[in-house]
């Protein structure tokens, strides 16, 4: 890390001070997180990637491994690299299409807000133009609810969908979060580690400041999608870290609307959607486990349900 934690903390201890600021200490880690990952899939070989025209900027994507096709979307401030060994763990037996969003990694930036719908409209633009017609979607954090976004806009495009630390309503994010959203700066950003990462890859590596702008503008967006869920017919895999940035109330919240919570053993079938609570984990930690990922998601996009003592043999 070219920036110390400490070096970090005496600069940019927000308004509350580092004792009483939680959320920079969040901050911290994802900084740590984002400069670490792609160590973890160094070992891998790099598939070639390619750019398309997506509604108006030039959208980067690698393919990697055969089978059914599966897109992967990273969240807020990552790109391919910073998604870890999770990519290359499920290219071994999907064909899988990791896509960079709007002014992350090595996509250019355009005129234009960052928002789910808009974010859901590209994963959908970028289907026509190298002509997958459906596939299923991976999703963590901001791609989690952009995958959300894409399932609610484009149904027809989506067959199974994973989402790791989704929201799909503003009031669910933990009330450290929520209180910090106000105080979010630019300033805050630009002395982290992954600003420097970012332009390592960047088309415009002077590009961070007007990212974490429109980022932050994303932060206050409205999010109030419940009606909109609860109408999705998509089976939708919710991955969620027991001490993530959304409640885990607000994570059971979205299962039951989705379907998911009834019981089972009593001759209903289940519910087609499901949902997997990682123990002592963080947001950041969510997609640094690998195999425990891979584990649940694996079997649900392969139709695989674990047989109770009464089911038939």
């Amino acid at each position: 890390m070219s920036i110390s934690i400490s070096a970090i903390r005496r600069e940019r201890e927000g308004p509350m001070g580092p004792r009483r600021n939680p959320m920079f200490r969040t901050m911290l880690a994802v900084a740590v997180l984002l400069t670490a990952i792609p160590n973890l899939a160094s070992a891998q070989s790099k598939p070639k990637g390619a750019r398309v025209a997506v509604n108006g900027m030039q959208m980067y994507y690698e393919v990697s491994g055969k089978g059914a096709p599966l897109i992967v979307l990273h969240g807020a401030y990552m790109n391919i690299p910073s998604m870890g060994a999770i990519i290359p763990k499920l290219a071994k037996t999907h064909q899988v299409y990791a896509l960079e969003f709007q002014g992350h990694g090595r996509t250019t930036d355009i005129d234009r807000p960052i928002t789910y719908p808009h974010l859901a409209d590209d994963v959908a633009a970028f289907m026509d133009a190298v002509g997958l017609k459906k596939a299923d979607v991976f999703g963590y954090s901001m791609g989690a609810a952009a995958a959300l976004q894409l399932a609610i806009r484009h149904p027809a495009k989506v067959d199974k969908l994973a989402v790791a630390s989704a929201s799909y309503d503003l009031e669910g994010l933990q009330p450290e979060f929520k209180e910090f959203i106000p105080h979010m700066k630019v300033e805050m950003f630009l002395e982290m580690p992954f600003a420097k990462e970012y332009r390592k890859l960047a088309a415009n590596p002077d590009g961070f400041p007007e990212l974490v702008r429109k980022l932050i503008a994303l932060e206050k967006e409205p999010m109030a999608w419940g009606e909109q869920v609860k109408a999705m017919k998509t089976p939708v895999l919710v991955i969620v870290g027991d001490a993530d940035v959304s409640t885990l109330e607000h994570s059971v919240s979205l299962f039951r609307l989705l379907g998911g919570g009834g019981p089972g053993d009593i001759g209903k079938p289940l519910s087609a959607s499901r949902l997997a609570v990682l123990p002592a984990s963080s947001h950041t930690a969510v997609i640094t486990q690998v195999d425990l990922l891979h584990a649940f998601i694996e079997p649900f996009l392969k139709g695989v349900t674990p047989k109770g003592m009464f089911a038939a043999q």
